[in-house]
């Protein structure tokens, strides 16, 4: 190439235009060119309507002697002193802005960026700043709609206007104006509501030509609605992300056509609902690639190696499967692999060989499973292969939530040196964890959590100087933890080992190198001393001690421990009292102190508290003190669940103080007295429980108003009157629980409104009149529905005892009800007085589980279509007036493990089934049924018998019955005139003759006739 040569005079020039830059003024003064005077008015005026809150404009001093252009955030033309650049950025800036800076006429570079401007809206006068060439107002605090003005900026080549997050609410009607912007090459308006435009958004993107960078991520837009001809061929960066547009094969390759330049492509969070189009591997420039979660299937093409370019690809929640095709390791530039929570299968020996190309000396990040929030990912199977090793610049590697099983590789910790995170939980790996371990010095982020591994824990662990996260729970890891497992883990803030079978050996006064703020020990062996050394853990947000051997007192200590967090010291034996915690304004958002053996008054707490579970300890006296201390603010707590222990009194009616409510559970303490009214301004409680008190008084109607109820618990109190009308407004109610009570009177017709309804027990109560055949309204039973088991929850807890509970009786027994509640379908309304017959509307309650209809009066027959309750496992129709056979449809209740029909008047043959020929035969005693499992036979009389000696025998069997029946009667006269004066005397003798003639004779007189039916028949 010939040298190029310049004259003398070129040479001079190009010196100074080389001097003749722009200066950023931060106290440089090598300038001597001031700035404009009215340019500096304008700047202060500008100042005077902000407020600083950063100190940012302090340099802005009001002196007629300082220079404008060394003010912080001013940029200068040091030719001409106008202000070129006004560049606040992060300044913590509020305020108003003032039209003063249309006198910056020169100003080319705005930025007001990442400030908090208190919701104002973009002034219009910006639109008239026609030298701008730089607008940045992205997260600034501005809402509002967006000034069309903004149009008449045609020499902008940057423009930001959007925001990282929905809290500033901007919007356009149209987008129109866009038009004017001839310059604009990158354009951002993530966040920006574009509904309005929806359905012209791509026309006027269309008119900017010279576009580069486009990104309308979360915008709301809904529709592709096409130009004639797509002119956006420059364009370089692409992000659509999150805005739900149907985007399938051939929209998406028509909208793509003609855009080769792409280097950034971001389409996650649409629909795309394909396979992966066959367009997207058209791209060789393309550099990053996000098509997570837009509803792909199928399986990735081995066309993906036309993305000679790819750096980064993400894939992840999609229904993607198959295996990964080999041509993807021919991807040399791929750094980062996203394939999370997927189908993927096949061995995972298979994967790694897949990507074993060129790919596997440069990628970096490498997700085959899912984040550690998550414990399902994909579905790879075998071991882990030796050859992982060969990925040696990995930094992120994710296996978690696969099928893997086997020994962790030593490779992992031979070769990976730079592995930063490394996540294999929920897997199915065993073995011991290996020594090398230590290698990883760089490791940050350690999850093996719900695998298989056993042995003991190698103290090479206490050698990850910089490991900030570590999750080793549920696996079978044993043996002693001592101080040296911990010895360099300065950096260590998240600890879980909960479910192991460790303990934690250290001297009492061990001070950790850690500060924790996440801990969770469940079920290791840390008692039965109180943990001393938690005492110098200073940012702890997380504690679960729970069901660790403590059997020791909380020291006071403690109670200073958490900032704002939870704390769980659950089935240990602690005892002692709670102290009074309303003073800390900083304490805990969750307390769970569940199954201990405190004792004392129940606390006061702070009002940080949402949840306060102090189930099953031995606390005492009433609830005056916690509930009416109205001089703490208590609106947080959501959850209150004081079940079993020994509280007292009366509920004092100071619940209005409480707003935030939304489960309580007060069952099984002495709790008396009437439910108060100021319970009904609890509108935000979905679960309610007074279950097992001696609480009386009629069901309170303010109890109404709560209408989001889905549980309510009143059973086992001394509640009379009749079952009020208003439940039936409770249409999200799911659990009536009213057992046990004293409640008279008929089914009210408003019951059967509620549809939701998946238990029933009204059981051991005075209720009389007939089954409503609107039962049958309850379609929670009659299709199986997970709306209640996903809805009802106590909020974000996995804690075991932190359920909704209930007595209810099944398969004839009556227990205790919790973690399973939801899952149950039940109608249980025994021991009353109803009668008339089995509605066969009942029926079609295909789901129901538990049907227990027994000590009433009910007559008729069993409903022919029994059998349609195919989900039936109880079935108690016993104690009532039954008559005519057992359906054979009941033979078709194949979950049926519980059946009692004793004593009513049935007859004929049991139906044959496995089911009911595996029963008990006191299911079916007190009727006159015959067949399995009764020794009863039903085989008619012998060929040859002739009519006269059968009629003759069957007479015979009529005396033997009269003679019988005759014998129990005269016992009865003679027994009943030598008890009577003693009944009429002595009141104990009366209830106590009582209850024997009902719980003796109905059951025994009743088995012994059929037993002597039974000899006389042989």
């Amino acid at each position: 190439m010939a040298a190029i040569s310049m004259n003398p005079v070129t040479v001079i020039l190009l010196v100074f235009l080389a001097q003749a830059n722009v200066d950023v003024c931060f106290g440089n003064g090598d300038s001597n060119i001031l700035c404009i005077e009215t340019e500096k008015q304008a700047l202060l005026s500008f100042k005077r309507g902000l407020v600083d809150h950063s100190n940012k404009l302090v340099s802005w001093e009001v002196s007629e002697e300082e220079d404008c252009c060394k003010w912080a955030g001013i940029v200068c033309n040091s030719l001409t002193g106008h202000v070129s650049e006004l560049r606040l950025k992060n300044g913590s800036l509020t305020g108003k802005i003032n039209p003063s800076l249309l006198n910056l006429t020169h100003l080319s570079h705005l930025d007001l960026s990442s400030n908090d401007f208190g919701g104002i809206n973009i002034p219009s006068f910006m639109g008239s700043l026609v030298s701008l060439k730089y607008l940045n107002l992205t997260n600034g605090g501005f809402k509002g709609m967006i000034p069309h003005q903004l149009g008449n900026l045609s020499s902008l080549s940057y423009f930001g206007i959007g925001n990282s997050f929905y809290d500033d609410y901007l919007y356009a009607d149209n987008l129109h104006w866009l038009s004017g912007l001839s310059s604009l090459k990158s354009l951002d308006m993530n966040y920006v509501d574009l509904s309005e435009a929806s359905d012209h958004w791509l026309l006027a993107i269309n008119t900017l030509p010279s576009l580069l960078e486009l990104s309308l991520s979360s915008c709301n837009l809904l529709r592709i609605r096409f130009p004639s001809q797509i002119n956006l061929t420059s364009l370089e960066r692409l992000d659509l992300s999150v805005n739900y547009l149907e985007l399938g094969d051939p929209i998406l390759c028509t909208f793509l056509n003609n855009m080769s330049l792409l280097k950034y492509l971001d389409l996650s969070f649409n629909y795309i609902n394909s396979t992966i189009p066959s367009c997207l591997y058209s791209f060789p420039s393309l550099k990053h690639l996000n098509l997570s979660e837009t509803n792909l299937h199928g399986v990735i093409s081995s066309s993906i190696a036309n993305l000679t370019s790819i750096v980064s690809l993400d894939l992840s929640y999609n229904n993607l499967g198959g295996e990964i095709p080999t041509s993807m390791g021919n991807l040399c530039n791929l750094e980062a692999i996203d394939l999370g929570y997927n189908y993927f299968n096949g061995k995972i020996s298979k994967a790694f060989e897949s990507l074993s190309g060129c790919l596997s000396n440069r990628l970096k990040s490498l997700t085959l499973g899912t984040y550690w929030e998550s414990s399902t990912g994909n579905g790879f199977t075998g071991q882990i292969p030796d050859e992982i090793g060969e990925f040696k610049n990995l930094v992120y590697l994710s296996l978690r939530g696969n099928k893997i099983y086997g020994p962790i590789p030593n490779s992992i910790f031979a070769n990976l040196l730079c592995l930063k995170t490394l996540f294999m939980g929920y897997n199915n790996l065993s073995g011991s964890f290996p020594q090398s371990l230590g290698s990883l010095t760089s490791l940050e982020s350690l999850d093996i959590s719900n695998n298989q591994l056993n042995g003991s824990l190698p103290k090479s662990l206490g050698s990850l100087s910089n490991l900030e996260f570590l999750d080793i729970s549920s696996n079978h890891f044993e043996g002693i933890v001592s101080e040296a497992h911990f010895a360099t883990l300065t950096k260590l803030t998240y600890l879980a080992a909960s479910r192991n079978l460790l303990s934690l050996k250290v001297s009492p006064y061990w001070i950790p190198p850690f500060q924790l703020n996440h801990i969770e020990l469940r079920f290791w062996n840390l008692g039965p001393q109180f943990p001393m050394w938690l005492r110098s853990q200073k940012n702890l947000f997380t504690i679960d001690l729970s069901n660790t051997g403590i059997l020791d007192v909380i020291p006071n200590w403690f109670w200073n421990l958490t900032n704002g967090g939870m704390i769980d010291l659950s089935r240990n034996q602690i005892h002692g009292n709670i102290p009074d915690l309303h003073h800390r304004v900083d304490g805990f958002s969750a307390i769970y102190l569940i199954s201990n053996k405190l004792k004392g008054p129940l606390p006061r707490i702070p009002a940080i508290v949402e949840e306060l579970d102090l189930s099953n300890n031995s606390l005492s006296g009433d609830l005056s003190h916690f509930l009416c201390d109205t001089k703490t603010n208590r609106s947080k707590l959501h959850t209150l669940n004081l079940k079993d222990n020994l509280l007292s009194g009366r509920i004092p009616d100071c619940w209005m103080y409480w707003p935030s409510l939304v489960v309580i559970d007060l069952g099984n303490n002495n709790l008396s007295g009437e439910i108060p009214s100021s319970m009904g301004s609890l509108d935000a409680l979905l679960s309610l429980s007074f279950g097992n008190n001696s609480l009386s008084g009629e069901t309170p109607k303010p109890l109404q108003n709560c209408a989001f109820l889905m549980a309510l618990n009143l059973g086992m109190n001394k509640f009379v009157g009749t079952i009020p009308k208003w439940i039936g407004s409770l249409q999200n109610l799911n659990i009536l629980v009213l057992r046990s009570n004293n409640l008279r009177g008929h089914f009210p017709i408003e019951l059967c409104a509620l549809s939701q309804l998946q238990i029933l027990d009204t059981g051991n109560n005075n209720l009389s009149g007939t089954i409503p055949k609107c039962f049958k309204n309850f379609t929670a039973m009659t299709t199986k529905s997970e709306q209640f088991e996903a809805s009802y929850v106590y909020y974000a807890n996995d804690l075991e005892d932190s359920r909704e509970s209930a007595m209810l009786v099944i398969k004839g027994r009556e227990d205790k009800y919790d973690t399973i509640l939801a899952l149950v379908s039940i109608l249980d309304l025994s021991s009353n007085n109803l009668h008339g017959e089995i509605p066969k509307e009942l029926t079609s309650l295909q789901a129901l589980q538990s049907l227990n209809l027994s000590g009433n009066y009910l007559s008729g027959r069993i409903p022919d279509k029994i059998g349609n309750i195919t989900g039936l496992e109880a079935l108690d129709l016993s104690r009532n007036q039954l008559t005519g056979n057992i359906p054979p449809g009941m033979s078709s209740l194949t979950f049926l493990n519980y059946l009692n029909l004793s004593y009513n008047n049935l007859s004929g043959e049991i139906p044959t089934s496995t089911q009911l020929q595996s029963l008990e035969a006191s299911s079916f005693i007190g009727n006159q049924l015959c067949g399995p499992p009764l020794p009863i036979s039903c085989t008619p009389p012998e060929a040859g018998v002739t009519g006269t000696e059968h009629d003759g025998a069957e007479r015979a069997s009529d005396e033997e019955e009269y003679w019988f029946r005759l014998g129990i009667g005269m016992g009865f006269v003679v027994g009943f005139l030598g008890v009577i004066a003693p009944l009429l005397v002595c009141g104990f003798w009366r209830r106590a003759y009582f209850w024997f003639i009902q719980e003796y004779l109905w059951y025994n007189i009743l088995d012994y006739y059929v037993k002597f039916k039974y000899m006389m028949r042989n």
